[in-house]
């Protein structure tokens, strides 16, 4: 058991024998709604409205002056529950909004709209696949929707610094949606792994940009340790949380900072886990520490109390119908429909399903393959291997995702046809792939014109091979002896004389029969 609260310091002689971290998540999501959850100012969350002025998009319901009355944003409340539902929650039949009172610069009501005792979506669950392999159930406690706050800046335009605060109030009213776990990760890595499933989900979902940079997606991390000692106690420290990380590597680095940072603080005063001991500590990336910043508030500090101004929000099983009729396939539902269907690997079936961009690319690759020599299994390995290789390679070069290349899925489809036909090589593949992101012709055509097809023609082929094993007289006499290995060398002289060009298998063949006489 858990001493309680004290400032009682361990004694020097107990000795810490394990350690293990409890962490909860609490993420919050910007919902790429036009407008506002209540307010018809358009929302900054949403693609149209990423690069505008400051305070731009304000309104006096945003700026909260006198008389101006919200209005709920309906698709921000169908977007939370996509969200909800992708996470196996319960929705709500009936919700409410409550004012959550606190003093911020950023605030102009002195209050925020949000969801306190009764929320949209509650008791759900996402399954992870953990560091270690294995896979790992992750409670998700409630998922509520209220309104963003405004922004704090220290920078002028363009960057110089500034001795105040700037208050940008552009941000203030987007929805947001907060999901709130249970403590269920006991690792930085599991901790990045569930960050990355969720924007994954939301993405796909296409409730959010997820652009972490542009603050559409904000980590919290809880975090405590249980810290078991030789004499068979075990004792947890305070709970932290971690605010506002927007980037899987700050997540995963303050984690481990303060994994280290807590067992430290333990074995100096032996503070333990107790009502009234929670504390909030940003993350300077610079310092690479976590630097503490306020006592937690607990629920009674911000005096919640049903908004007077909105109705509750009633959901019919119909609403819930139509909202679950439109989520799409979920990342970890494709993956193992690419593993079965496609024979992918895990590795190759979570890369394809890390961007959804690149996803759908894929998608509309495989059913671009219209051809009756090849099923839909083997169009799905072939597009995949297309993209992962020579994709990814040119999409690192060029700083840019897959289907940003310039490449269309029709082309892609062509392409699979004919290395599946085998009227192109590997090599010449790869090649003509590059050439096709810089144009709109077919691949037969590039290919023609840049001199990639394959050459069957028996006559060429015999004179490739004839010069081939005059070139290699070695290769070839250890291959007639018996030693496979030696014909890779005649075929790599075919493919230099032929500049590529020599369709492998039939020199195979060719040599076989010349040096076998088979």
């Amino acid at each position: 058991m858990c001493r309680p609260g004290s400032y009682d310091p361990p004694m020097p002689d107990a000795q810490i024998t394990s350690t293990h971290l409890k962490i909860g998540m609490e993420i919050h999501v910007e919902l790429a709604t036009r407008s506002k959850m209540f307010s018809r100012s358009a929302s900054t969350a949403h693609p149209d409205q990423f690069n505008v002025k400051p305070n731009s998009l304000v309104d006096p319901v945003v700026m909260a002056l006198p008389g101006a009355l919200p209005v709920m944003n309906k698709r921000a409340v169908e977007l939370s529950m996509m969200v909800g539902m992708a996470l196996n929650c319960t929705i709500a039949n009936f919700s409410r909004w409550d004012r959550k009172n606190y003093f911020y610069p950023d605030l102009p009501k002195g209050y925020q709209i949000s969801q306190y005792d009764l929320p949209l979506c509650f008791d759900g669950e996402l399954e992870i696949t953990s560091s270690d392999g294995s896979i790992k159930r992750v409670g998700i406690i409630r998922a509520h929707l209220e309104e963003d706050t405004g922004k704090l800046s220290h920078e002028l335009p363009g960057g110089g610094k500034y001795n105040g605060s700037l208050v940008d109030l552009n941000r203030a009213g987007t929805p947001l949606l907060e999901i709130v776990t249970s403590p269920d990760l006991q690792s930085a890595e599991d901790a990045v792994v569930f960050a990355k499933e969720l924007r994954n989900i939301c993405r796909f979902l296409g409730v959010s940009a997820g652009i972490m940079q542009r603050g559409h997606m904000r980590f919290e991390p809880n975090v405590n340790v249980i810290i078991k000692t030789e004499d068979g106690s075990e004792n947890a420290t305070p709970i932290v949380e971690l605010k506002n990380l927007n980037s899987f590597r700050a997540v995963h680095d303050a984690i481990e900072f303060e994994h280290e940072r807590q067992i430290n603080a333990w074995s100096d005063d032996g503070i333990v886990q107790a009502p009234g001991l929670k504390s909030t500590r940003g993350w300077d990336d610079t310092k690479k520490i976590t630097v503490l910043q306020r006592a937690k508030e607990e629920a009674n500090d911000y005096r919640y109390f049903p908004d007077p101004d909105l109705l509750p929000v009633t959901i019919s099983d119909q609403w819930k119908s139509e909202v679950a009729a439109s989520i799409p396939q979920l990342p970890m539902q494709l993956r193992l429909r690419y593993q079965s269907e496609y024979s992918l690997s895990v590795v190759d079936a979570r890369a394809l399903t890390e961007e959804r961009d690149v996803c759908m690319f894929y998608e509309q690759c495989v059913q671009a393959v219209d051809c009756s020599s090849i099923t839909q299994a083997n169009a799905g390995l072939a597009c995949a291997k297309l993209l992962l290789n020579a994709g990814a390679r040119l999409a690192r070069e060029h700083n840019c995702q897959i289907h940003e290349l310039g490449i269309s899925a029709k082309q892609i489809a062509q392409l699979v046809i004919m290395r599946i036909d085998n009227r192109i090589g590997s090599s010449a593949a790869d090649e003509l792939f590059s050439l096709l992101c810089a144009t709109h012709e077919e691949a037969q055509v590039v290919a023609k014109s840049a001199g990639l097809l394959q050459v069957s023609d028996e006559k060429q082929l015999n004179e490739w091979v004839e010069k081939a094993i005059s070139a290699q007289p070695q290769a070839a006499q250890e291959y007639a002896n018996g030693k496979d290995a030696a014909l890779g060398r005649i075929v790599g002289e075919v493919m230099k004389l032929s500049q590529g060009q020599a369709d492998a298998r039939a020199v195979g063949t060719l040599l076989r029969s010349k040096l076998w006489g088979s």
